[in-house]
């Protein structure tokens, strides 16, 4: 069997039991955190940026011992997964980094991490893998945690950066070893060899040129192989689903930056103005406060095109007396915000547009208030429409008498969308969870009702056409009462008056 080398620096450490796992970890922290290398790595660590990040953390405010207890936890579920398949075989998962995308020649895109190896990890550079593997003689979810990292190279450091090399990624991220990536080649037909299972999501690769150098051949040539395969990608999405507190805290810095970028947003805007501008001014504001990067293309759009759900084109003029709809949010320490606010670029709603907006915020508000462990993303999902065929009545789009079909039909009609999505390290975050899944604690969720009339509707009241209003909040399930990351972000019709007033 393929096993750790003698000399491996944390080799044997992971245990069955998760507690003694915490224990054993806890106590080395220090001491890895001391042997890391003086020297700049491929990513920030505790010795070159300490204004990042603490002794013991691989990534801003997550722990060795954290990523160490994600790789137990998943090892775990592989264990109780190959007891319901009746695998009698050893165990391997493998998870690949991301590549590095060139947008011409050789002037690449900025990086960004595939989200599962960096969940388990914390490793930030490309071109890697991770291996973990059962350990022979010890019941799962006994393993070993190796890495395959790019190695050490003057030539391309001087036009690259640094990189961390093998010994950088073993001090850095706590796992028992790590190679040169060209070693990685010789780890399937090993695994081949000795007729272990392999947990691995061939269906889609993070990196095809690892894969297709490394994984695809033997894959091709051994059939027998090829039914030993079983994927992860369920396995990593249950286990990011439930969030920790350290991350729920990196969530609330998420939510606590994207709220006063809105804030500075708002109190900025006059028009007539650029939505390319507003677009720029919310990223700078992100920035400033920490955000490494935007979680995803804002919507910024003024006016009639807030009615087009995902306009992303942000080239327009917004002009007085039209609101701007901005959903945005960024990324902070691997992890995503995602808020959506819509207000009178001239300071004031109009007497149309609040009554519009004031519809949407208490949807929104009840919404946000049945947040709690037990009920699901469907379940609020229906709450909405049906509050929606409310309002849409109260507002006189929906006749008074009209069927629950009709109501329901007419609310989806004006808000296409659902009620929600899963968030944390992606903005649709989980994606092949099912929404019907019973909420419980440590959860994160999007709410984000809308009431859309393009201008060309002509059955709705003529002083309502070409109003779009969303607005959208994070919110963490707890066992007491929702937890709403972006509470700072200001969505009362006098708060958003009173910001915008402020700025003009």
């Amino acid at each position: 069997m393929w096993r750790p080398a003698p000399h491996s620096v944390l080799s044997g450490r992971v245990t069955a039991c998760a507690y003694c796992l915490v224990h054993r970890f806890s106590t080395r922290t220090h001491r890895l955190s001391l042997d890391l290398p003086k020297r700049y790595l491929g990513q920030p660590s505790a010795f070159t940026h300490a204004h990042l990040l603490k002794q013991g953390e691989v990534t801003p405010g997550l722990t060795q011992t954290e990523y160490a207890l994600r790789r137990y936890k998943l090892m775990s579920k592989i264990q109780k997964e190959s007891e319901v398949l009746g695998l009698e075989t050893d165990h391997a998962a493998v998870f690949l980094s991301s590549p590095i995308t060139y947008m011409t020649n050789d002037i690449p895109y900025p990086f960004h991490q595939n989200n599962d190896f960096l969940y388990l990890c914390g490793f930030l550079e490309p071109d890697s893998a991770l291996l973990l593997q059962s350990r022979a003689g010890h019941p799962m979810p006994s393993h070993t945690a190796t890495l395959f990292v790019p190695r050490r190279d003057p030539g391309r450091e001087l036009w690259d950066g640094p990189r961390s090399g093998p010994d950088g990624a073993v001090a850095l991220t706590g796992v028992d070893q790590a190679y040169p990536i060209e070693e990685f080649k010789h780890i399937l037909p090993r695994l081949l060899d000795e007729r272990v299972t392999l947990w691995y999501d061939s269906a889609r690769p993070a990196h095809e040129s690892l894969h297709s150098n490394f994984i695809h051949p033997v894959l091709e040539t051994n059939s027998k192989f090829r039914n030993r395969i079983k994927p992860t990608r369920l396995l990593m999405q249950q286990l990011r689903l439930v969030k920790s507190q350290a991350e729920i805290e990196l969530m609330k810095k998420a939510g606590r930056i994207s709220s006063h970028a809105f804030i500075e947003t708002m109190h900025w805007s006059k028009p007539p103005l650029d939505e390319a501008l507003i677009y720029a001014k919310f990223d700078f504001e992100c920035r400033a406060r920490g955000a490494e990067i935007l979680a995803y293309p804002p919507v910024v759009a003024g006016g009639n095109r807030a009615n087009t759900l995902h306009y992303v084109k942000n080239n327009q003029i917004v002009k007085p007396g039209e609101m701007v709809l901005l959903d945005g949010g960024c990324e902070a320490s691997c992890y995503v915000s995602d808020i959506t606010r819509t207000w009178p670029v001239n300071g004031k709603f109009s007497a149309a547009q609040q009554e519009i907006y004031e519809a949407v915020l208490e949807v929104q508000k009840s919404c946000l208030s049945l947040c709690t462990p037990g009920t699901s993303l469907e379940n609020l999902y229906s709450h909405m429409l049906s509050q929606l065929g409310n309002k849409l009545q109260d507002l006189g789009i929906v006749p008074r008498r009209c069927s629950d079909n009709l109501l329901y039909k007419t609310a989806r009609r004006y808000c296409p969308h659902h009620v929600g999505h899963y968030l944390g390290m992606d903005v649709h975050d989980t994606p092949d969870m099912s929404r019907s899944l019973p909420l419980q604690p440590g959860m994160v969720i999007t709410i984000e009702p809308g009431i859309y009339i393009p201008e060309n509707d002509t059955e709705a009241m003529e002083k309502y056409r070409g109003i779009g209003v969303r607005i959208e909040d994070d919110v963490v399930v707890t066992e007491e009462s929702p937890l709403v990351l972006s509470a700072e972000c200001p969505k009362e019709v006098c708060e958003i008056q009173e910001v915008c007033v402020r700025g003009h």
